[in-house]
This record gives structure tokens, C-alpha cells and sequence, in this order.
């Protein structure tokens, strides 16, 4: 699919574009890799690593739409991963958030159509449903952007869809790496904020082979939630370090015990494929498409009336086994 096109990564030096870029040169054979990021010593550090004839290093925020623009000529392929995702910051921070999340959202969505881009998928996040917090707001309100944007494409060929997914094992910023750094600190206790959250939780190279799955089922319009297992944070804490005493120190800002992927008001619009969710677009799409037949031919089906996908009755948990050898693996 990738073979001889043009891929642009927005937010491409973070976590998931590295990973995403990674497995694209080691699976593919693409024309053209452009990274697009804002933060000069990342794109160096990241040119040391990923340095072949089709790398592109292109400094720019996805605040700035003619930069986009100029980013996304000749682009087949676009994932736009930049986002501000720090729960707390956004919440002290609101006006900076919706600027990246919102009106770079738009400006991808601009830049895409202007440039006759194939394909574009934006990542979004489990916070983005049913949001109590600034972060999923602005996510949620990225997702209806490129939904909708499905709509004004014209004649043009361009197609957007949206991945949702849950926390990623390791991530920059996230929760394992900063228990690890507090354990090098040689602290006596972990800070757990409720005894009872729980989160999806899914490796970055799960997060990648999905986003690449998606670009191969999309028609455009969906929400593709993939089936993952939740873990307990007195179980992660656990995992990291046995025996060592916890100590509570209450949900952050904007933070929830538990985190929704397929919200209950979305089950009229929800189908349930082997490993996957699908969201249909709330709004009718100019190209006709049932969605419960992707383009892959997979077949999916209607969940039932409430359905909701919820970390707190997931299915399948991780225990502190399972999470022990998934931390020493990534």
C-alpha cells in the first residue's frame, strides 16, 4: 500500500511517529517520508536514526496552515499524530490546546484537500469520549472535524478517518516511565491517584499495525477503536515493584477513574468487527457506505442497544504477570 507513495507524519518525532516510521521503512518501500514536527533537536536526534534518500525533516506546528500546505504537495498518505496531551496542562492551559488540537486539526484537513492527499487518519484518544477534561474535548471536537471533512471533499479522491486508542506502554510522559524514574530516585512508595482506575492499554507497535490496518479498511468517515485489554494501577504498580507500599494522592485535574473508547450514546452508531470497533459517522457521508462490510471485506455487526467499551468492564484484564513481562518486552 505504501510501496513508491508519499507518507507525511505530523507530531512525527513523538513516540507514535517513530514507531509508525520505523515500521514503514522496514515493511515498505516508500517514495517519500516527510516528518513534520516543530522541535529541531528531535528532528536531529531522529535524523541520526532514520537518515535514508526518501527522509524529509520539515520544522513547522501544525498551528501554521500555509506551512502545511507547502508540507503536503505531491502527499499521498497523511497521519496526524501532533497534538498537546497532557491532561493537566491543557487544563491550565486551555487557549494553547484548542490552538493545536482544534485549528491545526483544521489546517491538516485544509492542507490534505488543497493537496489531493489519498488518505489521512488522525489519531484521537479514549479521553476523547464522553470528555470531562479540556484535552478530550478538543480531541473529541478534532474527531467530528475530520468526520465531517469527509463531506466537503468535492470530486477529489481524499478520504479522512480517525483511530482511537488508550494509553501507550511507555510512552513519552506516560505513567511506567515515571514510576520507573521514581523508583531510580530510590523512593519508599508509588503515588496512585484512586485505588480504583483503570485504563486501556495497548503497546506502541499495536498502536502502529493498527493505524496501518485502518488506512487499509477505511472508505473514510469511520472511528476505528481496536480491541484491547485494560489493566488496574495497583496492579501496575505492582508489576514495577513488588510489595512496595502505594500511596493515594487523589485524581488529577480532568482525570477519570475509568476510560470509555465506544461511549453508550454511540451504540446505534457502533459495529463489532473480530478485532476492532467501528464508529459510523452521527451525520450522512455524500459517499454511500453501509460500513459494516470495510474495505478489506471484513464483516461486522451492530452491538447491542447501550452497548458501551469501557476499561472498567473490558472483557480481558491484564494480571501482574502478564503486565511484568509486557513492561520487560517494550
Amino acid at each position: 500500500m505504501f510501496d513508491n507513495k508519499s507518507v507525511l507524519v505530523t507530531g512525527g518525532t513523538g513516540s507514535f511517529g517513530q514507531g509508525f516510521i520505523g515500521t514503514l521503512l522496514e515493511r515498505y518501500s516508500p517514495k517519500r517520508v516527510v516528518v513534520f514536527s516543530r522541535d529541531e533537536l528531535k528532528q536531529y536526534q531522529m535524523s541520526q536514526r532514520f537518515n535514508g534518500p526518501m527522509m524529509r525533516y520539515f520544522i513547522g506546528d501544525v498551528r501554521d496552515g500555509s506551512r502545511l500546505k507547502e508540507a503536503m504537495r505531491e502527499i499521498d498518505f497523511v497521519v496526524h499524530a501532533a497534538a498537546l496531551k497532557h491532561v493537566p496542562a491543557a487544563e491550565y492551559n486551555p487557549m494553547e490546546c484548542i490552538k493545536t488540537n482544534i485549528h491545526g486539526a483544521q489546517n491538516v484537513i485544509e492542507a490534505a484537500l488543497q493537496n489531493n492527499v489519498v488518505k489521512v487518519i488522525a489519531l484521537s484518544t479514549d479521553k476523547a469520549a464522553n470528555p470531562i477534561n479540556l484535552y478530550g474535548a478538543t480531541k473529541l471536537a478534532s474527531d467530528k472535524l475530520f468526520v465531517a471533512a469527509n463531506n466537503i471533499v468535492g470530486k477529489r479522491d481524499t478520504r479522512f478517518s480517525v483511530v482511537r486508542y488508550g494509553n501507550v506502554v511507555c510512552s513519552r510522559g506516560s505513567v511506567v516511565p515515571f514510576f520507573r524514574d521514581l523508583l531510580a530516585q530510590g523512593v519508599e512508595s508509588l503515588p496512585i491517584t484512586d485505588e480504583r482506575m483503570t485504563r486501556f492499554w495497548i503497546t506502541l507497535q499495536q498502536g502502529v499495525d493498527f493505524v496501518i490496518e485502518s488506512f487499509a479498511r477505511m472508505y473514510g468517515g469511520e472511528i476505528f477503536v481496536p480491541k484491547i485489554p485494560s489493566i488496574r494501577i495497583v496492579d501496575l504498580a505492582e508489576s514495577l515493584a513488588p510489595g512496595m507500599p502505594h500511596e493515594i494522592v487523589g485524581i488529577r485535574p480532568g482525570e477519570k477513574l475509568h476510560e470509555v473508547m465506544c461511549p453508550a450514546d454511540d451504540a446505534h452508531l457502533t459495529l463489532e468487527f473480530n478485532d476492532h470497533f467501528v464508529i459510523r459517522p452521527g451525520i450522512q457521508m455524500t459517499h454511500s457506505k453501509s460500513y459494516e462490510r470495510n474495505a478489506l471485506g471484513e464483516q461486522g455487526k451492530p452491538v447491542p442497544s447501550g452497548f458501551d467499551y469501557s476499561s472498567g468492564d473490558n472483557a480481558v484484564f491484564l494480571d501482574i504477570a502478564e503486565l511484568q513481562r509486557l513492561n520487560e518486552e517494550v
